[in-house]
């Protein structure tokens, strides 16, 4: 049977790659990019805490690299905007709102994305979970942007389990579920955390290897639900964190929990398909966590200041870690600036793609010799944002941070979610759980040592007392960011200069800056009117790629052979394992 099929296998072989496989293409690193959704600092384990074990992300960041200077915008749409084009938010308008599913604007079409440049490299690429760039028109959306494939929703959140979208309680409430452009009504009732990370293992055990993989996973948790449920997770979960008191954190936890999950299970998928040793897995949260007020999730960013849409550390220092076997250097906490914006030049150099440089010092760099050197520099200034609405401003340069405004009229401006004592698991138990058969860490080499080593290097630890308070809303803050990383002791007054040129730099930067892309809200885009879904309401207006639909087919045909590679693959292995007795 095998050998009648071979000529045949041998036919659609070369027909599925076209001629196209290169050892160029096999030299290429698959790229796994992560993201947690309003995910707080103290929300992951490897920082310190025992009240939410994280194993399996703790396993990739013992054995990579702790990012723990990493930033990224305060708002979900213009941290993906900036990630998927390598600029900052306020060079390309996206950088002082986030998309409301109402409203028609998106993520401009001038721009070139993330997942073009890796396709156009022979790269697969593939979106799993929230896309939230625009979709008022169908050309805004994923699979017209360069990614061959997308499950997951469009707007800014959905119910975990029905996966419908109700902006507020006077809009009709939509399903926002899409296989590429089509409505998925099947997925209705399953846990969409478990439901995305199906998604990834199915993409990687179904991956053709003749070409590199581009795969970002983008999740919904731990962000809310829908106002009139917010906080959702499997029962079964949330009984395993019974310890915490609060029942909001509880559920919190086991949110993050799920996601850890699904981090195991896709590091499992790669090494079963043999990828690990040409892979690399970014992981990250997109901003800060929200403790209280809008969307509040109970997340914890303390000891950092503030919170999700604001100008401090708790908004923009976000949890982060890569890990590669291509990494020259492993089990290391890094304390070099990075931004969001650097993964497109920096994951494109390891790939060999080419990508213009950008003009702006706040725009993304290549930061590769950063994460293979301690010696390197890296970026010296990192823009947080100059927001306009609320009219505040957060800038650091050579370690020093300029705060002038905040938002919601200072509200959350405190140190917020400080962990409960005794609301934990114990040292023993939670090393256990790292190196436990089920976690990933039982692959690594992971000694209690090395472990308490790292944790203490990537905790953020300040004095309580407050040194000379920081009122934004009357002038400006100057604070040293590297010995005060809690924000609690503005110099401003000592070093007039230094908060004079920071100043000066931050005008510059708004006065250069793209305006606001976005647009007030369309009746017309109620899901009442679209058989009760949110989707591209304005199709009519402009024009429409006429070879995408060409591309639409290709790809299903490349998804098709890559499945039905995979399955033949599966029954050959099973096959030899008969005929050798079990030995492969």
């Amino acid at each position: 049977m095998m050998k009648r099929a071979g000529p045949y296998l041998v036919t659609l072989w070369l027909l599925w790659l076209g001629g196209g496989a290169s050892t160029a293409h096999q030299e290429r690193p698959n790229i796994v990019i992560i993201v947690a959704d309003d995910l707080g600092w103290n929300d992951v384990s490897f920082h310190g805490s025992n009240q939410i074990p994280t194993p399996n992300i703790d396993a990739l960041a013992y054995d990579g690299i702790i990012l723990n200077r990493h930033y990224v915008p305060p708002l979900c749409t213009p941290s993906r905007a900036s990630l998927m084009t390598g600029k900052h938010p306020m060079n390309i308008g996206m950088q002082d709102h986030v998309i409301i599913s109402d409203e028609p604007w998106g993520l401009g079409l001038d721009q070139k994305l993330m997942p073009q440049y890796f396709r156009e490299a022979g790269y697969r690429t593939h979106l799993v979970g929230k896309w939230h760039l625009g979709f008022f028109r169908r050309a805004y959306t994923p699979t017209y942007r360069g990614f061959d494939s997308h499950f997951g929703y469009l707007g800014p959140y959905i119910d975990y389990w029905d996966h419908s979208l109700q902006m507020n309680e006077t809009s009709a409430r939509g399903l926002d579920m899409r296989r590429n452009t089509a409505v998925n009504y099947d997925a209705n009732g399953t846990y969409a955390t478990d439901l995305f990370n199906d998604e990834a293992v199915r993409l990687i055990d179904s991956h053709n290897r003749s070409k590199p993989l581009f795969l970002v996973l983008t999740h919904l948790a731990p962000h809310t639900g829908n106002e009139d449920d917010p906080l959702q997770a499997p029962a079964d979960e949330i009984a395993k964190f019974d310890y915490i008191q609060d029942p909001k954190r509880r559920t919190l936890a086991a949110m993050v929990s799920r996601i850890d999950t699904g981090v195991g299970r896709i590091y499992r998928s790669l090494e079963r398909r043999r990828m690990l040793n040409n892979t690399i897995i970014l992981f990250y949260a997109d901003n800060g966590a929200p403790t209280l007020g809008i969307h509040a999730n109970s997340g914890s960013n303390y000891p950092l200041r503030g919170q999700k849409e604001s100008p401090w550390e708790g908004a923009v220092r976000g949890a982060a870690l890569i890990w590669s076997r291509l990494l020259p250097r492993k089990g290391v906490v890094s304390n070099q600036w990075l931004h969001v914006s650097d993964w497109l030049p920096t994951l494109g150099h390891v790939a060999g793609l080419r990508i213009p440089p950008n003009n702006s010092p706040i725009d993304g760099q290549n930061q590769w010799s950063t994460l293979t050197s301690s010696s390197s520099g890296g970026r010296t200034v990192v823009m947080n944002n100059a927001h306009n609405e609320f009219t505040y401003s957060s800038y650091i340069k050579r370690g020093w941070k300029y705060v002038n405004g905040t938002s919601f009229k200072g509200a959350y401006d405190r140190w917020l979610g400080q962990l409960k004592d005794g609301e934990q698991i114990s040292h023993e138990d939670y090393y256990k759980r790292l190196i436990a058969s089920q976690s990933i860490g039982s692959s690594m080499q992971l000694t209690r040592d090395d472990v308490k080593r790292l944790r203490s290097k990537a905790m953020v630890e300040c004095s309580s007392a407050q040194g000379t308070v920081c009122e934004p809303l009357k002038r400006p803050c100057l604070f040293n960011i590297v010995e005060d990383p809690c924000e609690r002791n503005n110099q401003a007054n000592a070093y007039p200069y230094i908060l004079r040129e920071l100043e000066t730099d931050v005008n510059s930067y708004r006065k250069r800056s793209v305006p606001s892309r976005q647009q007030p809200s369309d009746s017309r885009a109620d899901p009442a009117r679209h058989n009760g879904t949110w989707t591209w309401w304005l199709e009519g207006v402009g024009t429409q790629s006429p070879t995408h639909n060409l591309q639409q087919l290709f790809s299903t045909f490349q998804s098709f052979m890559e499945y039905f590679m995979a399955l033949f693959a599966k029954v050959e292995a099973k096959l030899l394992a008969k005929v050798h007795g079990g030995k492969i």
